[in-house]
């Protein structure tokens, strides 16, 4: 079960079926998916992630919360745990669906589900993996008290490492 965290303006909750329509919106936009590992997707493979998301939590009892405002409970982007079995460390991750940015809600998700993880689990410092060019996400990053630790690559794309403190 997707523990449900509140923020001043947040709620971080679990997936619903519901939120899918703006999950595969998100997913089909090759403008906010430029930095994403393969890009924009079809109806199908958005699917498919979403299963994985909602699969994480099940199997893992973590993953990525879904992230929409206490005023308006539609799905706005997500927040969260991102550790396939193909990375060696759990992975702070985040993103917002078009027109929600600029406002602060990546920040204010991120940081909620950071320290939830921290809590929760006692985990070490998270790490982010950051295109380069993502200008956004390296800001927002910092904007935490994430440092860049090393250049690396995620399933063979180039990528920064930022350490979350």
């Amino acid at each position: 079960m997707t523990p449900e965290l509140t923020t001043d303006r947040l709620k971080l909750r679990g997936w619903r079926k519901s939120d899918f329509p703006a999950y595969a919106d998100f997913r089909a936009d090759a403008e906010r998916n430029r930095y994403s590992i393969g890009g924009a997707s079809d109806e199908h493979t958005a699917w498919n992630a979403l299963a994985a998301i909602c699969g994480e939590w099940v199997l893992s009892g973590y993953g990525t919360f879904a992230v929409s405002q206490k005023t308006d409970d539609r799905v706005i982007g997500y927040a969260g745990i991102w550790f396939p079995k193909d990375i060696q460390e759990p992975e702070l991750t985040w993103g917002l669906f078009a027109g929600h940015e600029g406002k602060g809600f990546a920040t204010e998700a991120a940081m909620a589900a950071k320290e939830w993880a921290y809590r929760t689990f006692g985990w070490p410092p998270l790490m982010s993996f950051i295109h380069p060019d993502n200008t956004p996400s390296i800001a927002l990053a910092k904007r935490m008290g994430a440092v860049l630790e090393s250049e690396g690559s995620l399933r063979g794309a180039h990528r920064l490492i930022f350490r979350h403190t």
